[in-house]
């Protein structure tokens, strides 16, 4: 498993708001208790207090705060998250501001996708059951208190309908992910990320996930407590101010069935408050650590500089490497007169060249082509000899995929392959 010492961040949440200024500061709380120690949080066109509940977070470093304006802005603002901070946060969940990821343990979020995700090799993403919570018989909204302690009651565990002709499926069997995101492909749906070939998401239990919705539902070391529907006036509000992803038009009907739906109150369930006094003394401030960084970087690098280092050292180690490159970037351009920055990048890139003449999986070559661009910008000789590289994994690619007749993903590769010729081109043009 990577070096958690590689990251910024160990978990980090990617949200979409909309006017969520009521309900904000205890979300982000809450989750700073379970263990997430950053947010990612993207504002679709707020017009209430959003801004200044976000400010003290934003000040002490715990929030990155985007503005999405316009309509369907979920899928952009996921995927700009998982292309921009990929190797910033070893863990990346994609949350809305009414869903709570609450462990059934006093563990921390991470130590359970930990435990889930070591089992499997190739398990790049967890994916969490909802359980539904419905209204209480609450019929106003009351901000005096908080949503977890207003909204106790929930549907039985395991439930959910099955759709009827061309609709969703109503209940628990939905999941939300907490992925690796270094090896996401890309986001189309508020739930489920698809990754680079070999690698996939699996429940709790370890079983492969390959859409939206766990079946049967499981509720045994995480689950996702969704609050969709509040008390009947915060769900009419809600639906009064649209909706910001693929769900919209699920979501938005001109009368209260999906209220009606989902109001299920079935079970007193107050385990979330529980878990949350727990871990009230939790919260760890943030702290960034740049002798600490530069020690990751020379703990993972030192080998890799040398010549006489074994071919078997840099197997795996890909995704290790590629991750050293994007901390030492970083560290270069924050202090730009400590050399230690350029070194260590130089050396990831060297190190990245030899992991390239092992096995390589299908997954790692696709890591190292979305990687790309920031590394071709780069004054490093091992720049070249990583660009050659990867067109030979893009010529071997695709004869593979002519082979399988494998065609949009085939052009994909053909389109990469073009950009990388015609780089190699403009850079050394008398060549």
């Amino acid at each position: 498993m990577i070096d958690k010492n590689l990251f910024l961040h160990d978990l980090s949440i990617a949200a979409i708001l909309k006017d969520e200024g009521h309900y904000l500061k205890e979300w982000l709380d809450y989750h700073l208790a379970a263990g997430v120690d950053h947010f990612y949080l993207y504002d679709n066109d707020s017009t209430d207090d959003t801004r200044e509940v976000v400010k003290p977070y934003l000040e002490a470093g715990q929030v990155n705060y985007f503005s999405v304006p316009g309509e369907l802005a979920q899928m952009p603002a996921y995927n700009d998250a998982v292309r921009r901070f990929r190797f910033a946060t070893r863990y990346l969940a994609f949350l809305d501001c009414d869903e709570f990821l609450f462990p059934k343990t006093e563990q921390g979020i991470a130590e359970v996708v930990d435990e889930v995700l070591s089992a499997n090799p190739n398990a790049a993403g967890l994916a969490v059951n909802w359980q539904v919570f419905g209204s209480n018989g609450q019929e106003t909204a009351d901000y005096s208190k908080g949503v977890l302690e207003r909204f106790t009651r929930r549907a039985p565990s395991d439930w959910f309908e099955p759709p009827a002709r061309a609709t969703l499926p109503v209940g628990n069997i939905h999941i939300k992910t907490v992925a690796n995101p270094r090896f996401i492909r890309y986001i189309v749906n508020p739930h489920y990320a698809y990754y680079f070939d070999g690698k996939f998401a699996v429940n709790t239990a370890g079983g492969r996930v390959t859409h939206w919705g766990n079946e049967p539902v499981l509720a045994d070391k995480l689950v996702v407590n969704h609050y969709l529907t509040k008390s009947k006036e915060e769900f009419q509000n809600k639906m009064g101010r649209g909706r910001t992803g693929v769900d919209a038009k699920i979501f938005d009907t001109a009368d209260m069935s999906v209220f009606d739906k989902n109001d299920r109150n079935d079970e007193l369930d107050e385990g979330i408050l529980n878990y949350r006094s727990l871990r009230a003394d939790s919260v760890k401030p943030p702290a960034f650590d740049a002798e600490g960084y530069y020690k990751a970087l020379e703990g993972n690098l030192s080998r890799a500089v040398h010549a006489n280092t074994p071919p078997e050292f840099f197997e795996d180690k890909l995704e290790t490497f590629l991750t050293c490159r994007a901390l030492a970037s970083m560290l270069r351009r924050l202090f730009p007169n400590d050399k230690r920055g350029s070194e260590f990048e130089e050396a990831a890139l060297q190190a990245i060249n030899r992991a390239h003449v092992t096995r390589l999986t299908l997954a790692e070559v696709m890591l190292t082509l979305d990687a790309l661009p920031p590394i071709l910008a780069l004054p490093y000789p091992a720049v070249e000899e990583i660009r050659k590289n990867c067109i030979d994994f893009l010529k071997q690619l695709m004869t593979d995929l002519r082979r399988n007749s494998r065609w949009e993903a085939f052009v994909e590769m053909n389109r990469y392959l073009e950009l990388l010729m015609a780089f190699g081109a403009a850079r050394h043009p008398f060549k």
